[in-house]
């Protein structure tokens, strides 16, 4: 009987054991944890859909040309790349079927959010240089008028109606670039046609103010047709759509979680009741467990309401943050303009310097004192000067002296005078860098008869010093170009970046001799090329077009400024600038074309 009793109590433990153990099976899966990861995904969906919103309102403003620059574009892509990382992490970490839907939809989303970058950064292109027709058409249009005299109360009937026939072009060519409707394109097609009847009358003069007017109508009507069709294929994109799919998913996965946590507290009401029969000690611990679960859910809506307050102050941060980045905006554009300023003017200073120098070491060595002691000699026979002259040994040798002291003072004079010469030049560059800065911010620029070659061999002397303490080897092939209206300071600041570019990739380079290439030719395409090569450490390849953006660079203690100004120089001239290596170690060419103007 004792043998029984004891079997019996270990019936009842392991009995009592294993119905805790379901008990506390049921219990754990009625407590779902995850409601808190739920919201913040879904805060994160919002996000997302705000950032695509306000990345298409940024599109539209630069459109239009409220933004005159595309950091906002880039930044809306950088914070959505962010978010969705986000988002895949979280994903990848739940291990259930179902997370597999979470990660193709956030895959998805990602293809199209990389389609759409890929769309704004040709809009991006596109719309520049509609930008840039649109402001100078009516510039442009108001050249044409003063070259045929529009105020004259006597112009001929054929100039005023080709100056009624541009007023027309201008007026359609602005309504076009709000509303680019096929009638409105055809009615810009015939005053074209018209404009181009009436040419012959005008003057060569006249003829060349109306060819700059008719190229930006004719940039217009090419280039607003293509931002329009940008725009309709960047809405079209459905950004949105797969942020829906994966908020649909989500909700999906989340409304699984609470069926499954409301199936599995059916069963432990269930069990309950069955413990409540066979054990009336189970009962307070029934009781236990709803009040446990009671504690849970008001814990979960306290968090839900917690959550919705965190939703609506990261709104509010969002909002804060968005005037602020467009403040930053502003002062970075403040502040890249100053460090081009600087940097270029630092690059002519190494010329200054140079000048300097060679002047104050030509005045310590010069032979003046020689013609000191030549008239202290003088001095001292002053009274049977003619004597000392004619008799004594020294005399007899002291006018052969003073020829040969002129000729070396001469010559001295003239080296001074040519390095203050030199020394005057980069002082004009500095003022002219200075000049530039200040007409980019006017969207102005000066032309000016140049003779490239002697514009390259200014850079070049710019950069004589450097080239020479680093036994650089230069050599030069210049074909025959004659003198042509450019952008002298322009083109002599992109140089002189080059060359002092090149020199430093040569710095490091002890296995062959320095060498610098110059090259001056005119295209087949009738674009005026200058190429600066050099044979230093080269250019990756993933860095040939990386080297031309603002704060890159490879070159250690290097800004990264020189390039990305000279390329914006470029590309404001009209022209381009690309770079070309074979790798690492192979050298690099810095190619600068520009469209060419009329020569002298």
């Amino acid at each position: 009987m004792k043998w029984f009793t004891q079997l019996n109590r270990w019936l009842v433990a392991a009995t009592t054991i294993v119905l805790m153990s379901v008990l506390v099976f049921l219990y754990t899966k009625t407590l779902h944890r995850g409601e808190a990861d739920y919201f913040e995904n879904v805060a994160l969906l919002r996000h997302l859909k705000q950032l695509d919103a306000q990345w298409e309102l940024d599109v539209l403003k630069s459109k239009i040309g409220i933004n005159t620059h595309y950091d906002p574009l880039a930044n809306s892509l950088t914070e959505m790349s962010r978010l969705l990382d986000d988002l895949e992490v979280d994903f990848q970490t739940q291990t259930h079927d179902e997370a597999a839907a979470l990660v193709q939809g956030s895959a998805q989303l990602r293809q199209v959010i990389q389609e759409k970058s890929t769309l704004i950064e040709r809009f991006k292109s596109n719309n520049a240089v509609l930008r840039n027709s649109l402001v100078f058409l009516p510039t442009a249009a108001e050249d044409v008028g003063q070259s045929m005299g529009a105020a004259d109360p006597n112009l001929p009937a054929a100039s005023r109606q080709v100056l009624g026939s541009i007023n027309k072009l201008l007026l359609a060519s602005m309504l076009f670039s709000q509303t680019a409707s096929d009638e409105r394109g055809a009615e810009i097609q015939a005053g074209m046609r018209q404009l181009e009847s009436e040419r012959p009358s005008l003057s060569p003069e006249q003829r060349e103010k109306v060819d700059v007017f008719s190229a930006h109508v004719r940039t217009i009507l090419r280039e607003q047709k293509g931002v329009n069709e940008l725009l309709s294929r960047i809405a079209a994109v459905p950004t949105a759509e797969r942020i829906d799919t994966v908020n649909n998913a989500l909700s999906a996965e989340q409304q699984r979680v609470s069926v499954q946590g409301q199936k599995y507290r059916s069963y432990l009401l269930a069990f309950s009741a069955v413990l409540i029969v066979l054990f009336l000690y189970m009962a307070v611990r029934l009781v236990r467990s709803h009040t446990v679960i009671n504690r849970v859910n008001r814990q979960l809506q306290s968090a839900n309401e917690h959550l919705e307050q965190r939703v609506q102050a990261r709104t509010l941060e969002l909002r804060q943050a968005q005037s602020e980045l467009m403040t930053t905006a502003r002062q970075a554009g403040m502040a890249e303009i100053a460090t081009n300023v600087l940097h270029n003017v630092g690059n002519v200073l190494n010329s200054v310097n140079v000048s300097a120098g060679v002047v104050t070491s030509r005045m310590r060595a010069s032979k003046v004192q020689g013609l000191t002691r030549a008239t202290d000699l003088m001095n001292e026979h002053k009274e049977d000067l003619g004597v000392f002259l004619t008799t004594d040994a020294k005399g007899k040798m002291l006018p052969g002296y003073l020829i040969q002291l002129a000729e070396v003072l001469v010559a001295e004079q003239q080296g001074v005078i040519d390095e203050l010469g030199a020394l005057s030049k980069s002082v004009d560059h500095i003022k002219e860098i200075i000049a530039t800065q200040q007409a980019y911010a006017g969207t102005s620029s000066v032309t000016e008869p140049v003779q490239i070659q002697a514009l390259v061999e200014d850079a070049l002397r710019m950069n004589v010093g450097s080239l020479t303490r680093h036994q650089v080897a230069v050599e030069k092939t210049y074909a025959p170009v004659p003198e042509l209206l450019l952008d002298k300071a322009r083109i002599l600041q992109i140089l002189v970046n080059l060359i002092s570019n090149a020199k430093q990739a040569m710095d490091s380079v002890v296995d062959r001799e320095h060498r610098l290439m110059l090259n001056v030719d005119v295209t087949q395409e009738r674009n005026l090329r200058v190429r600066v090569a050099d044979n230093g450490v080269g250019i990756a390849p993933e860095n040939l077009t990386r080297v031309f953006a603002h704060g890159f660079t490879t070159r250690q203690g290097g800004h990264g400024f020189g390039l990305h100004s000279a390329v914006v120089a470029a590309r404001e001239m009209g022209g381009s600038l690309v770079a070309e290596s074979a790798g690492l170690g192979a050298g690099a060419t810095f190619t600068l074309e520009l469209p060419l103007p009329e020569s002298r």
